[in-house]
């Protein structure tokens, strides 16, 4: 099979020639072949091997595909798995699966060319936790049947609270009894045990099962009872406890360090109650939740519980409880100035739980001994109140008790600060007299003093007192004539008098319209007007137009006003109804007390976009429930379109706030539909927020491509849905997810899930027994009808056939042919002729267009009368 084309020469070739030979292979069966060419140089024999080999295919594919750990999150998990060519020949591979855990094989048969790769996608859903190992058979050309082992681990996605100190698993945090204003903090871990990463935002359950909110659960049935004053108040659990941080996001298997922060506070009673017997204890629960996995209204749709963890949280709330012996109100003996009194206080602490830190303020003319200490439960402690006061006169004062404790920074809760929570109140009263001084007279050597008695002889010491006021010195001129000048008695313009010694003052600028007089002769005294300071003529006219011009425009926007008042006030009474009477004239006003006033009820608060406070499930059920009480919005527009919707779309949204966006469920079943039918289910979006969202959603599957609008963008506070369309035309189980992003970053999945079923009718009997009718004549049709069913959700066409032999059939049914509508069914009769020889039996076949075909067998029995 192999031959030689050459030219052998007939003379030695030189150098740098060449001889060309031909070997030509010409195979004429399947099989390799082998053979040697002889060349012969001068002396030497050299022997050159010939192969013939057939052209083959040569593929090989992994054995394994390994997805590894993978969280049950619904969603679709693609592999890739190459099958290599090293042959020369393309060759045909063909993939077949008949596990359990659904695969999507794409391709599920090829061909792969020569020296070359070909890649297979094999996806694989996430939807229930398990160990995946499965097997693939792989048919490959020139190989035959391998197989390929599919292995994995769907795991849960798992929160766990771990204590910092042990590292175990918390359940309930028991924060112990407080006073009233004071914080405690308790530091825990939120550990991540899955293999993917995990945004997460806490949120306090204020209305679980099991929870208190200020009862006093160690008191009787009756007085909780008569407490239940307590449940009905809107009371925000987030200014009782905080977590910091709130939100977060966590790695595979990382630990996040969190601080726990109760602070209890005495809520206000509809009615007086004791302080002391004032107990109030909390049992709360902390939920952190996986982001977008929320609870309630959407887990109604799709029927899955939400990823989370729960953490007790118990705490107690007790009053400070101080009190003093002998009183709130102590009284010091009377003392003179310079001395001091003390009155010792015996401060207990009647508290059986806490101790209390107390410290006095200063007060004036007051000292306490010692100004602070602390005193354990159940105990007592003596201070000394001295008196010393440092004027004459009755004192009562208000002594400040500050009560230390740790407080908590709302923004920064690792960090307690030690401050007054609460504050005690005494009256201290004190009265300071003055001693008597003894009065000695002394003669008057014969100067008489500036204060004497009424013979100027005797004159008291250090009881000279001079006054503070300075004498009027400005009187009006015609109100004195005394040294008045003759040429001045008779003026009458109303000039002021200066005084002599007012020479320096009455050289300053002054007004030039006022005029000064002396004080006796009435003389015009001399104004000086400084140049350098007065106004000009000019200036004063101006200053006087301007100060008009303003005036004037006050005084016509005045004008204006009594005018509209007018003409509004003549519109209100120029009807037929009022007559002009004014309202309640002569009529007594009720006398209405404080408890005539009804109480308003505060409206819970919406929670702000960027409040820094926790989320709580109250809070978010007010919020949902206002958005879910509007009507379903459908006019939406794709893209955003105005400034605040552009600036809306464009925010970058936070884990709290995300949580507030309801998009689901996460899982849409179909159930089971009929191929080529088309079925509709709704994804719902509910937007909570304040601002607008944009939904974009991406579809690759071609059994959703009729979904639509795949683009919306959602007002605030809104609810709408989008028709999520699927469609197939292969029979099986489709499982596909598809993804959509939130304002063009935050992205998510939802799983559709359909077992798609063929077009099927069903009869109800598959044999049908014909009789006459009693009281028909003999040679009668016996009648009788059968229905056929349509199980699906697509209409069916049906044909009966008639499975006749080498007889005619007898026979009949009507009618022939026609459509089933989903859901319904349809009645046909059979009738069979009787006659001679007319076979009794006959069969039909009920063909369905691309559907199923059932077999129907009729029997006529006859009866022959005796």
């Amino acid at each position: 099979q192999f031959k030689l084309i050459v030219e052998n020469p007939e003379k030695p070739i030189a150098s740098g020639l060449q001889v060309k030979a031909v070997v030509e292979y010409t195979p004429t069966c399947a099989e390799d072949l082998r053979d040697k060419l002889t060349l012969l140089v001068d002396d030497d024999i050299v022997h050159i091997p010939l192969l013939g080999l057939i052209p083959y295919c040569d593929l090989e594919i992994e054995s394994e595909v390994n997805f590894g750990e993978m969280i049950a999150n619904n969603k679709l998990v693609t592999k890739e798995i190459s099958i290599t060519n090293r042959g020369t020949m393309s060759g045909v591979f063909r993939v077949s699966y008949d596990g359990v855990v659904l695969l999507n094989i794409k391709p599920a048969r090829g061909v792969v060319k020569p020296k070359s790769v070909r890649k297979i996608k094999v996806d694989i859903c996430t939807d229930a936790p398990g160990v995946i190992k499965e097997v693939m058979k792989v048919e490959l050309e020139s190989r035959g049947c391998t197989e390929v082992w599919i292995k994995g681990v769907v795991v849960e996605q798992v929160l766990k609270v771990l204590g910092v100190s042990c590292g175990k698993v918390l359940k309930c945090i028991n924060f112990g009894p407080l006073y009233f204003g004071t914080s405690k903090t308790e530091k825990i871990h939120l550990y991540n045990e899955s293999p993917e990463c995990m945004d997460w935002v806490a949120v306090l359950e204020d209305s679980a099962i099991g929870g208190e909110m200020g009862t006093d659960l160690q008191g009787s049935t009756d007085a909780v009872l008569h407490d239940l004053s307590l449940k009905n108040k809107d009371v925000d659990v987030s200014t009782l406890v905080l977590c910091a941080p709130n939100q977060g996001t966590l790695q595979p298997y990382e630990k996040s360090l969190i601080t726990l922060c109760f602070s209890p506070a005495k809520f206000e009673r509809d009615f007086e109650v004791d302080d002391a017997s004032l107990i109030q204890d909390y049992v709360l629960f902390l939920r952190f939740e996986t982001v977008g996995k929320r609870g309630g209204y959407l887990q109604n749709l799709s029927g899955s519980h939400s990823r989370y963890v729960d953490l007790a949280l118990m705490g107690s709330g007790f009053p400070v409880i101080l009190t003093f012996k002998p009183g709130t109100v102590i009284n010091f003996k009377d003392c003179y100035l310079g001395e001091k009194t003390q009155v010792v206080c015996t401060v207990k602490n009647e508290s059986e739980f806490l101790p209390v830190t107390f410290r006095f303020r200063k007060t004036a003319h007051f000292n306490v001994s010692p100004g602070r200490g602390k005193l354990k439960k159940n105990s007592e402690k003596e201070v000394i109140i001295s008196f010393s006061p440092h004027q004459i006169g009755p004192f009562e004062m208000k002594q400040i008790i500050d009560i230390i404790g740790t407080g908590v920074d709302k923004n920064n809760v690792d960090v307690l600060k030690t401050k007054s929570f609460h504050q005690l109140y005494l009256t201290l009263v004190g009265v300071c007299k003055s001693k008597r001084k003894s009065i000695v007279f002394t003669i008057n050597p014969g100067l008489t003093p500036l204060i004497s008695n009424a013979t100027g002889q005797f004159v008291v010491r250090g009881t000279e007192q001079l006054s503070d006021t300075a004498p009027v010195a400005i009187l009006k001129s015609t109100q004195t004539q005394i040294h008045t000048h003759r040429k001045n008695r008779n003026c009458e313009d109303d000039a002021l008098i200066a005084f002599p010694n007012d020479r320096a003052a009455s050289l300053r600028p002054s007004e030039r319209n006022k005029k000064y007089r002396t004080i006796f002769t009435k003389t015009e005294r001399y104004n000086y007007v400084d140049p350098e300071f007065a106004y000009t003529d000019s200036e004063r006219l101006f200053r006087e137009e301007d100060r008009k011009h303003y005036i004037d425009f006050i005084s016509r926007l005045r004008q204006h006003r009594l005018e509209k008042e007018a003409a509004r006030q003549f519109y209100i009474y120029n009807n037929p109804v009022s007559i002009g009477i004014k309202p309640a004239e002569g009529l007594k006003s009720p006398n209405i007390s404080i408890t005539d006033i009804p109480k308003e009820k505060p409206q819970p608060k919406m929670l702000p976009l960027d409040d820094n406070c926790m989320l709580t499930s109250r809070k978010l059920a007010a919020i949902v429930s206002k958005s879910t009480n509007k009507g379903v919005w459908s006019w939406l527009s794709p893209v955003p379109s105005s400034t605040q919707e552009k600036e809306d779309c464009s925010l970058t949204l936070t884990h709290k706030q995300l949580h507030q966006i309801f998009i689901g469920p996460s899982t849409i079943d179909f159930g089971d539909v009929c191929v080529y039918s088309t079925t509709t289910k709704e994804l719902h979006i509910i937007n909570n927020l304040s601002v607008h969202i944009w939904i974009k959603i991406e579809i690759e599957v071609a059994e959703l491509q009729d979904t639509s609008p795949l683009s919306q963008v959602v007002p605030p506070l809104t609810k709408t849905h989008i028709p999520v369309v699927f469609e197939t035309t292969n029979a099986g189980m489709f499982k596909s997810s598809f993804s959509y992003k939130i304002n063009n970053q935050h992205v998510g999945h939802v799983l559709v899930v359909a077992h798609a079923m063929p077009i099927e009718l069903q009869l109800s009997t598959r044999e049908l027994i014909l009789s006459p009718v009693p009281g028909c004549l003999a040679g009668t049709e016996f009648r009788r009808t059968v229905r056929v069913y349509n199980p699906r959700n697509h209409p069916a066409a049906f044909t009966w056939r008639p499975v006749t032999g080498d007889r005619k059939s007898a026979f009949t049914i009507k009618p022939m042919r026609g459509f089933v509508e989903p859901y319904c069914d349809v009645e046909c009769e059979v009738v069979w002729n009787p006659g001679i020889n007319t076979p009794e039996t006959g069969q039909f076949t009920l063909c369905v267009r691309k559907g199923n075909s059932i077999n129907l067998k009729c029997f006529a029995k006859v009866t022959i009368p005796a």
